[in-house]
């Protein structure tokens, strides 16, 4: 705030100082001098000795050296106002601003303010930047916390919880350059189970990533993320529809690895406009360094067929003006003891022996997904179709799970002026399909029916999320089917 004052003050000390190269009377410059506290009374008797106005403020440390004798020669050369052409005029205030824009530089090398990616702290030359953003999600669920997988599941006593489901702190900017990015991002103690480890809510690093970006069509990444397999699981969790990703994350989810990737867009703003991702992983997930030779291989082609390219978030909160949609492949494959992934690294399916029972390279997994995506004035739609194939080397068996979502959202004040603009309607339908935990031969079919409400107090940025499943689980095992529902409400705030 105070760069702003400074520099409204420079800018009418410059005005002002250069009308009176034009005008024999400053009675109205001192009056405004002395107002903003620039001078004082006292400094204004002194005028009358034989010092000017510039020659005050030169005193006063206001302007250099350089700026007096400009300005004592400008007054020097000065005509009358009628013999001073417009050019000449407008070539002395050019002049006057950029030496006092220079000087501002000087003295603020540093701006800081506040923007939708938090406190923010920028360098002059623009080649520094660092924002800062603390986030909080607090939810309400009755009667599960997590979904249901098993009949065991549903037939839980309920639980009604209030919970910090997540609380963040980011950090991201870039520096050297402006395409020289990076972003680390801190989850500072969720919310656990009164059978967890202390562990379990412990402060983790998540991400951390250098991200060199300095042409469209090539760029480079290294570091630790969520890699860009689907568009569900990198949409952040601040950032989505619903008060939670669909069950078919869980199953189809490659994560945070930790590698490098390639990544870069093509005929940009045309109907051939992709985006294409290539990366090397260790295939291990959150933290953990490769126990073997075996690396995830990722990659991931996506058209944006009406030429404009779609950011990861969900939810059209900006009401596009122009429509824009996409049509994503992608594929990844790996050999090691994990047969998922999540926040928490490294994990197993239901039915299949634990990354700290497998032995190295038990588990080939090979999946691909297919992937759309649309938004328009207010209309935002998305849907995964996912097929993951596991082989286990060692018990010699394969298995195949297949599962995905599609979900829509609008908010209908575009059809309905008396609904707040600010509310959204959202439905999504998921499935999976999955073996059965006691044996491989049989599968768990589940699906989710979930509607759900948000009102957006600041965009993403603040918001108010309630939503409401039907949730359905077929046993062909057990030849059993149940159900029940969830309901979930939640606030979502960042700083």
């Amino acid at each position: 705030m105070k760069f702003y004052i400074k520099k409204t003050i420079y800018i009418l000390l410059a005005m002002l100082i250069t009308q009176t190269s034009f005008a024999t009377d400053s009675s109205i410059l001192s009056n405004i001098l002395i107002s903003k506290g620039i001078i004082t009374q006292e400094d204004l008797s002194s005028l009358g000795n034989g010092v000017s106005i510039e020659q005050l403020l030169f005193n006063k440390g206001v302007i250099s050296q350089e700026d007096l004798t400009s300005i004592q020669n400008d007054k020097t050369k000065s005509q009358p106002v009628t013999l001073v052409s417009n050019n000449q005029k407008e070539e002395i205030e050019t002049s006057v601003l950029k030496k006092l824009t220079k000087k501002i530089k000087q003295d603020n090398p540093v701006t800081v303010g506040f923007t939708k990616k938090g406190l923010s702290a920028k360098s002059a030359d623009g080649n520094w930047s660092t924002n800062l953003q603390w986030r909080a999600q607090m939810r309400l669920t009755d009667p599960y916390r997590s979904d249901p997988r098993q009949v065991s599941d549903f037939n839980q006593v309920d639980e009604s919880s209030f919970e910090l489901r997540r609380a963040r702190m980011k950090i991201g900017g870039h520096g050297y350059k402006p395409w020289l990015k990076y972003y680390f991002e801190v989850d500072l103690q969720p919310t656990r189970s009164t059978s967890d480890s202390s562990t379990k809510a412990s402060s983790r690093l998540i991400d951390w990533r250098i991200t060199l970006d300095k042409y469209d069509w090539l760029s480079f990444r290294a570091g630790q993320w969520k890699i860009n397999y689907n568009r569900e699981r990198v949409d952040s969790s601040g950032r989505q529809t619903f008060v939670e990703r669909s069950i078919a994350n869980r199953i189809f989810t490659v994560d945070r690895q930790v590698g490098v990737m390639a990544f870069g867009r093509l005929f940009s703003g045309t109907h051939a406009d992709f985006n294409y991702y290539l990366g090397v992983f260790n295939g291990e997930g959150r933290g953990v360094k490769n126990d073997d030779s075996d690396m995830l291989h990722m990659a991931r082609l996506q058209w944006n067929f009406l030429g404009r390219e779609l950011k990861w978030r969900q939810s059209d909160t900006g009401f596009s003006e122009e429509p824009a949609g996409t049509l994503a492949f992608a594929s990844s494959s790996t050999q090691g003891k994990c047969t998922r992934w999540s926040s928490s690294g490294c994990g197993n399916l239901d039915g299949f022996s634990s990354a700290s029972d497998a032995i190295k390279g038990q588990f080939e997994i090979y999946q691909i997904v297919q992937e759309t995506a649309f938004k328009w004035r207010g209309f935002a739609w998305q849907q995964e179709y996912h097929k993951k194939n596991v082989k286990d080397v060692v018990n010699n068996t394969k298995s195949e799970l297949t599962g995905g979502y599609a979900q829509a959202g609008y908010f209908f004040n575009e059809l309905i002026p008396t609904i707040p603009k600010k509310l959204e309607l959202a439905f999504r339908y998921a499935f999976v399909d999955e073996p059965n935990k006691t044996d491989i031969g049989f599968t768990n079919t589940r699906k989710e029916y979930t509607g759900a409400v948000n009102y957006f107090i600041n965009g993403h940025n603040n918001k108010l999320t309630l939503d409401y499943s039907h949730l359905v689980l077929d046993d062909r095992l057990l030849n059993i089917n149940v159900s029940d529902n969830r309901l979930r409400f939640q606030w979502d705030i960042s700083f």
